[in-house]
């Protein structure tokens, strides 16, 4: 029901559930599925219930986690659209939606920085998500050749490491 922010703004929600609370699956599992919910089509916060959700009861824990995933913001989404066309030019709520963007930058933030942490970057490897975000925000790169970029990095770099 948390739809401020997109999926990135539901990983701490999604990581205390599914890792700390129910303990489904573990912190480096958690951060796997993460990097693969990024890399495949599709909603980044369904992707990654239909991974828990699969792992825990097969295709119908699938579907249940889908659902319960989606449908929440569905349905709150579908009342603000029925409803927002009266309230558009209201000021008081254009003030609001204003109020919330840092607030939903900060929702992103927070995972990324924590993701960032548990991916254990140092000063050998920070570079690679500050040109990565510097690609893609200055010269417009497509975040799917980033993507496609990092997978042959690292696909590379496991061959000549072990």
């Amino acid at each position: 029901m948390f739809t401020l922010g997109g999926g990135y703004a539901m990983i701490p929600l999604i990581e205390e559930e599914v890792v700390n609370k129910h303990k489904w699956i573990g912190k480096e599992e958690m951060l796997d599925l993460i990097a693969i919910a990024q890399s495949c089509p599709g909603v980044f916060a369904i992707n990654i219930s239909i991974f828990v959700g699969y792992k825990l009861n097969k295709v119908r824990g699938a579907v249940a986690t889908a659902l319960g995933t989606a449908l929440p913001s569905f349905l709150i989404i579908l009342a603000i659209a029925i409803f927002f066309h009266q309230f558009e030019d209201n000021r008081v709520i254009a003030a609001m939606f204003k109020g919330i963007r840092p607030a939903v930058v900060a929702l992103i933030a927070v995972p990324t920085f924590n993701l960032g942490r548990r991916a254990e970057l140092n000063w050998f490897t920070i570079w690679i998500p500050i040109v990565s975000a510097l690609l893609i925000w200055l010269l417009g790169v497509s975040p799917i050749w980033i993507i496609i970029a990092a997978g042959i990095g690292g696909y590379c770099y496991g061959r000549i490491a072990s």
